[in-house]
């Protein structure tokens, strides 16, 4: 079915007043000015130096090789089309997406879903959504998957990747209650970058996990930590309960970076966020994903913490896309092949407007002693 122009800019409309990009003029003046140059047949000659110009305002001087603005950009585009669709345009009439490689824009009508489809999916994701929201408003939430899971088919509840299946395998085939424990805002760009966290957290889990309970960093009870399996999101600081846990941890988050308590030849001692207040800047801050076991030796503890709101999504991607998983446990892998049970990851994420748009490993520790030590002195 042909798509008529005036629809076309209509959804490009409706996207660029969507609270995803309603406050970013960079994404809004770059999703318009691509649209119209892929509309006009014209996207296939674009060059990143004329995407300066025209919709940055670069002056003539401008030298792609030494600014990287315009693939930054163009890279928080692609993600955040992603988001939209994902969220607030889950039902819209028309897809607009920029495929990797260039710069054209793509449109096309939403395929034909089957007739009870929509109403499941959009359950799903409501359910996840709003104890996401609740959890990081002030409340405790109990999840139940089951119903959701049951209306799951095949290919929505797909396998885990062998990559991910070592990384998960341990708390999702457990016995034992999973928890999501969201750590305590202090402003309200941490309840958003928390919620986002979880809710990204709640898609990967709802389809494999037939009970989750969500609360709130202040509420976590150690009886829970005893009894339960426990999945921290958010900057992991001043949590008392899981600082409590007797475990020789290697790297430690600070509010300002990242502390290696331990550094190797070559390893830095402390790495350093660096943020801005400019949402055309480039951010750099770190991420560190610990998993270790839980008191007295039972059960797991997975966190996954930052400081930024970018650091916390990235270390949730990091454990749930597929692609960055393969990577990170290539890294991880020692010499035998085999996966340390427990551990603790450095991740630099470069961000843009709070989101992060590249994820790359730094180092990490094997952790799996810890149980040793921790279990011998019971």
């Amino acid at each position: 079915m042909a798509l008529e122009a005036g629809a076309i800019r209509g959804q490009v409309e409706r996207i660029v007043q969507n609270k995803n990009l309603r406050w970013s003029d960079g994404q809004r003046r770059l999703l318009t000015y691509l649209a119209e140059k892929s509309l006009a047949g014209e996207a296939d000659e674009l060059k990143e130096y004329t995407i300066g110009l025209d919709a940055f305002g670069k002056p003539p001087s401008y030298d792609p090789r030494q600014e990287s603005v315009v693939r930054m950009q163009v890279a928080r585009l692609r993600q955040k089309l992603g988001e939209y669709y994902r969220t607030d345009g889950a039902q819209d009439p028309i897809l607009i997406d920029l495929p990797k490689g260039g710069f054209k824009v793509t449109f096309e009508p939403r395929p034909a879903a089957p007739p009870e489809a929509p109403t499941r999916r959009w359950r799903w994701r409501a359910a996840v959504a709003a104890a996401s929201l609740a959890v990081a408003i002030g409340g405790a939430v109990y999840v139940s998957t089951r119903p959701v899971r049951a209306e799951l088919n095949g290919a929505e509840a797909a396998a885990l990747t062998p990559e991910l299946q070592q990384l998960w395998t341990p708390i999702l085939n457990s016995n034992r209650p999973l928890v999501v424990c969201i750590a305590t805002p202090s402003t309200g760009s941490s309840a958003a970058g928390t919620a986002s966290g979880a809710f990204l957290l709640g898609q990967f889990l709802a389809p494999r996990k037939q009970h989750v309970l969500l609360t709130r960093g202040d509420l976590l009870s150690m009886p829970e930590i005893m009894m339960d399996n426990v999945v921290f999101v958010g900057p992991s600081t001043g949590n008392r309960q899981l600082q409590a846990v007797p475990v020789d941890q290697q790297i430690a988050l600070e509010p300002n970076g990242i502390r290696n308590l331990n550094p190797r030849p070559g390893e830095p001692v402390f790495l350093a966020d660096h943020v801005s207040h400019n949402s055309q800047d480039v951010e750099e801050s770190h991420a560190l994903i610990s998993h270790i076991p839980g008191l007295y030796g039972n059960g797991e503890i997975l966190s996954l913490s930052g400081n930024q709101i970018s650091s916390v999504m990235a270390a949730v991607q990091a454990l749930t896309d597929p692609a960055l998983a393969q990577r990170l446990v290539a890294r991880m892998k020692a010499a035998s092949g085999t996966m340390p049970r427990y551990y603790q990851l450095v991740l630099k994420v470069k961000s843009m407007d709070d989101m992060p748009v590249d994820i790359s490993y730094l180092f990490h520790r094997d952790l799996s002693a810890a149980r040793t030590a921790t279990v011998a002195r019971r």
